[in-house]
Parts: C-alpha cells; structure tokens; sequence
C-alpha cells in the first residue's frame, strides 16, 4: 500500500480489502490440536445440556406425576427421585470439569495468539521506511499494537468456540425437540424467522458501528500521545483550556461511537427476549392442551418449557457474539492493514558483501525528495575519501541532514547513484550500511532503562569493560561516576533528570561502543552549556580519530578544521572547499561566516 494515498479529513484508516476472518482464522493453525480439544469438549457440554431436561422431565413422568395409588410403592418411587437426583449432580460435576478445562485452553490458546500477534507486529513496525513514520501518528500505531490486539483476543478466548457452541445447541434442541413432539416444536419455531431476520439487520449495524469506534479511539489515542509528550509547550503557552476542549471534541467523538455501538445491542437483546416469551406463551397454550387432553405428558410440558426457554438464550448470546466479533473484524481490519503496509526500503536478494567497509562516500548526481515531487537535493555530487573530515554547512532546508539520511538509506533517491566504497548501497543490506555508521544527533533519545542499558542498547556484545572503557574516552564518565548507583543509575523517559550535554555525552559513549567506521554528527554541538562544550569537544576528536566524518553544523566555528566543508543552498552545492579557501571566495560562506562574527 502506498504511502503517499491521499487521507480523508478525519485522518481514518482506508477499510482493509481483504478478508479479515479467514486471515484471522490462519492464526488458529498452530493450535489446531487444541482446538480440535475444545471443540470435543463443547459437544459433551452442549449434549450434558440438553440432557439436564430430558432427566428431569423423565423423573416427573416416572415418579412424581404418574398415575399411582395413595401409598402405592412409596419407596420405590422415592428411589427413583434420588436416583435421578443423584445422575443430575454427576451432570453438573461432568460440566463443571469439562467448561473449567474449556476456559482453560481457551484463555491459554488466546493468549498465545495474542503473544504472536504482537510480536509479528512490532517486528513489522521496526522494518518499515522512516516515510512511513514521517506520516503515521505514533497513537494510531501504538492503538494498533494494544487497543486493537486485545481485541482480536476476546475472539480467540471466547467468540469463536461459543458461536460454535451456540450453532451446535440450537440445531441439538431443535432436534430434540422434534423428536419429543414435532406439532408443538413447530409451534416453539414460530418466531425464529423475525430472530433470522433481526441478526442479519444487527450484524450490519454492528460492524459499521465498531468500525467507527475503532476509529474514533485511534484519533483519541494519537492526540493523547501527541499532547502529552508536548505538555511543556502546552503549559508555556497557557493554551491548557484551548487543548482541554479540543481533547473534549475527540472524547466525545469516541463516546458517540461507542453509544451507537452499545444500542445496537441495547435495541436487540429486549426484542430476542420479547420473541421468546411470545414462543413460551405459545408452548404454555398449546402444551396445557395437550396435558388436559391426555396427548402430552408433564414431564414433556416441563422439558418443552426449559428448551423454549434455552433455544432462544443462545440466539441472544449469539447477537451479543456477534457484536463482539464485529468489534474484533473492525480491529483486525486495522491490524492487517498496519501488516500489508509495504517498506519502501528492501534489502537487495543478492547483496554485495564486502570484507570490510573503508568509508568513501561518494554521490552521483543525485535528486532526491521525500514526496516524490518536491525535490530538496538536486544534482548534488561530492565525494568524501576514508578519514576524511567533510562538513555541510547551509541555510535551513538546504538538505544538509537529507544528506545524512541517505547514506543511512533512511531514504532512497529518485535519480542518481549513492556509492560507499565503490558499491552502491542499493546493492548493500541494510544491516550492513548501518552497521559501520555511527550517528550523533542533536535531539539525544535517551530510553528508559539504566546508564547500561542506552550505552549498550541491547547489543550483548558490548562487555561492561567496553562501556566504561567508551565512556571514559569521550568524557561521559565525568558525570556518570558522580550518580548514585553510577552505570547502574535508573533512567526516566527521554533522560529528562539529565542536561542537554549530559544526554551529548551519552550518545558519544554509544556511538563509540558500537565502532562504527563512518561517524555521521547532526547538529552535535547545538545548545551545549560552557562548561559541557569543552568536555563534548574533547570527545569529538576521540570519536573522529580514524574515521570519516561528516559534520552538520550552523556554527561554523565548530567546523573550521574539517578536510572539506561543502555549502549547500537550495538542495545544490554552490561551494566547496577548506575554511580559509571557502574565505577567500567571498561567496556564500563568506557571508554565513560574517554574520555569525557579527
């Protein structure tokens, strides 16, 4: 699915195409044993069902309510009352056993499925293009990931084996039903076409209603994922009111699709149970006929009138299962649509694997614009020799970091060639370009963990020694070793209780960690404090010795050694050259220099 699809103007997802069900089904094949368990153990529970009526409606005819004398075999009829009390507790013990293991594997099974649906997820997140996160909210996807996948759950725990259940005892009463007298079962169905038709109507509504709430969530969760993480600029602003009745337009949004939803079944549920007192009135009329009559016993007057009572429990279970199921289709619909979301990125089938990776850059006319159309590079060609020292240097939204993006292959390029040691990186995997990069930015994201844990990043590798060794190297261990529990001091989310060079200094140690032959630094030395800039600086140059670099930076007194420093201007290259050569120009980055001195 393409990217660039045009959004409507409530930001909702495009319906799936596909067929969500059978999809959703294929989740079910590693378990088939299990289910196959369930199903068995379903049958026992729907057939101990219909006998529970039959027992008793027999212990009527036989020993309460046959034609006996005064005192005539007392006993031996009391015996049989116990009798068949005594088959009706090893009923309901049979039943307790058989639906608690049904629950069991159910729950088990659901939760499984779930586990697997989550993990395949974010796997798939994590390969997708950075496009795709340019254009996608972080709420809807987190929605995706959670809301919608304990969704899915309630349809493998408990949907899916109930409709079934369901299914099965309708059609078993329906059966018996016959079997003990077909002019009054005839008489109990005499309301099912009006059910029939109700279901169809509310399986309608019901999917059209949950599709909307599923969507109405969506926005709810990426505005509070939005302005939560901006509550800062909120507070600055005094705009707390102005976003609270904003926040208020999206509750009540959800709300509103949520109320329709609930009435859909609010609306069903009386009318199914209208239907079946009218069924039991008629079974009552009919049935005392036949009693006064002599042509239907008590016994069958009693199990007609728990059957009439049972048939019509599992069609309103059924509508409530069906909403559910809705609710579960609208939320897999949105899942498959996340899954069938294609990178604009693949590794290539054959790719070139090279002993090692030196560093040279080098760009072949290049273009290149994020949307297709709107070039911000255009014709750029430079080249960049292992160990070198290259800085960009230009006015905001010259496409200096747009550079840096392509050598990651963030990005591919509509025109033109990217080659890093004579290879083009189409012809390179992913892993193995990222592998050699190391990339310090200016906004440091520093995780919730520990010291330990945002150094090493999860790459078990790196030893202790490693990171401390890193640490030292580029100054980090200056304020690490004055933290409480040191490496193993706590982090909260984004290193908010660490300073702007703090967080600096932590990417560095990272960044040296990892080794990585082309070091990329975006902005690196933005909006340090004094003191922290002279640390910072140290451990540029520790980080810089022996590999390519290339710099962004607006300061250009961070930049005045580097081999080459390239001005780019418009998404072209319009200089190039050393500090002092670029001077003696008196072009473009005479004046930039100028400006800042002034």
């Amino acid at each position: 699915m393409s990217l660039f699809r045009k959004k409507t103007e409530d930001n909702s997802d495009i319906h799936y195409e596909g067929h969500a069900v059978p999809r959703m089904l294929s989740y079910l094949k590693p378990h088939m044993g299990t289910v196959a368990v369930c199903l068995v153990l379903v049958l026992i529970i729907t057939g101990l069902e219909l006998y529970k009526p039959i027992l008793t409606g027999d212990a009527i005819d036989l020993y309460i309510a046959g034609d006996y004398a005064p005192g005539e075999a007392v006993e031996e009829r009391f015996q049989g009352v116990l009798i068949a009390a005594a088959k009706y507790v090893g009923v309901l013990i049979v039943l307790f056993i058989c639906t608690n293991r049904l629950q069991l594997l159910l729950q088990r099974t659901g939760q499984k499925i779930v586990y697997e649906m989550r993990r395949q997820l974010f796997e798939h997140i994590e390969s997708l293009s950075m496009r795709f996160f340019d254009l996608t909210p972080v709420g809807k996807i987190v929605t995706r990931v959670t809301n919608d996948v304990e969704a899915v759950h309630e349809l493998y725990a408990n949907i899916l084996v109930k409709l079934f259940r369901n299914v099965v005892k309708i059609i078993g009463l329906a059966a018996v039903m016959l079997a003990l007298d077909v002019h009054m079962a005839l008489l109990s169905f005499v309301m099912v076409p009006l059910v029939t038709v109700l279901t169809v109507l509310t399986r309608t509504l019901s999917l059209r209603a949950n599709r909307e709430t599923r969507t109405r969530l969506t926005a709810l969760n990426t505005f509070l994922s939005e302005h939560l993480s901006g509550m800062k600029v909120i507070q600055i602003f005094n705009r707390e009111k102005a976003k609270y009745r904003e926040f208020c337009g999206y509750s009540e949004a959800h709300y509103k699709a949520s109320f329709r939803a609930i009435m859909v079944n609010a609306v069903f549920r009386p009318i199914i149970v209208f239907t079946s007192v009218v069924a039991m009135a008629v079974v009552i009329v009919a049935g005392s006929q036949g009693v006064l009559a002599g042509t239907v016993s008590f016994g069958t007057m009693y199990i007609f009138l728990q059957y009439i009572k049972t048939f019509f429990e599992p069609i309103q279970d059924l509508a409530e299962q069906l909403s559910t199921l809705q609710s579960a289709v609208a939320s897999a619909e949105k899942i498959f649509t996340l899954l069938d979301e294609k990178p604009m990125i693949n590794d290539p089938e054959k790719p070139v694997k090279p002993a090692e990776i030196k560093g040279r850059i080098e760009f072949k006319n290049v273009w290149f614009a994020y949307d297709n159309e709107n070039y911000v590079l255009r014709d750029v060609s430079f080249t960049i020799e292992p160990g070198q020292k290259v800085a960009f240097v230009g006015a905001t939204g010259a496409g200096k970091s747009s550079i840096l993006n392509l050598i990651g292959r963030y990005y591919d390029i509509q025109k033109g060639e990217i080659l890093i040691d004579g290879v083009n990186i189409k012809n390179l995997t992913r892993d193995q370009i990222r592998g050699a990069i190391g990339q310090v930015q200016q906004d440091v994201f520093i995780f919730t963990g520990d010291v330990k844990s945002n150094i090493r990043l999860r790459e078990e590798s790196i030893t202790d020694d490693a990171i401390r060794e890193a640490s030292h190297r580029v100054n980090a261990d200056r304020f690490i070793d004055r933290l409480p529990d040191g490496y193993d001091e706590r982090v909260t989310e984004r290193g908010s209780t660490f300073s702007a060079g703090q967080r600096q200094l932590l990417s560095f140690a990272r960044t040296l960690a990892f080794d990585p032959t082309i070091l990329i630094l975006d902005e690196a030395t933005a909006n340090i404090d004094t003191e922290t800039e002279q640390w910072i600086q140290e451990a540029l140059e520790t980080l810089m010795t022996g590999r390519t670099t290339i710099m962004v930076a607006h300061r250009l007194s961070t930049i005045q050694h580097a081999d080459k420093i390239i001005v780019m201007h418009k998404g072209k290259i319009r200089e190039s050259g050393t500090h002092q050569e670029l001077l003696d120009q008196n072009g473009i980055y005479q004046k930039l220099y100028q400006l800042q001195l002034a």
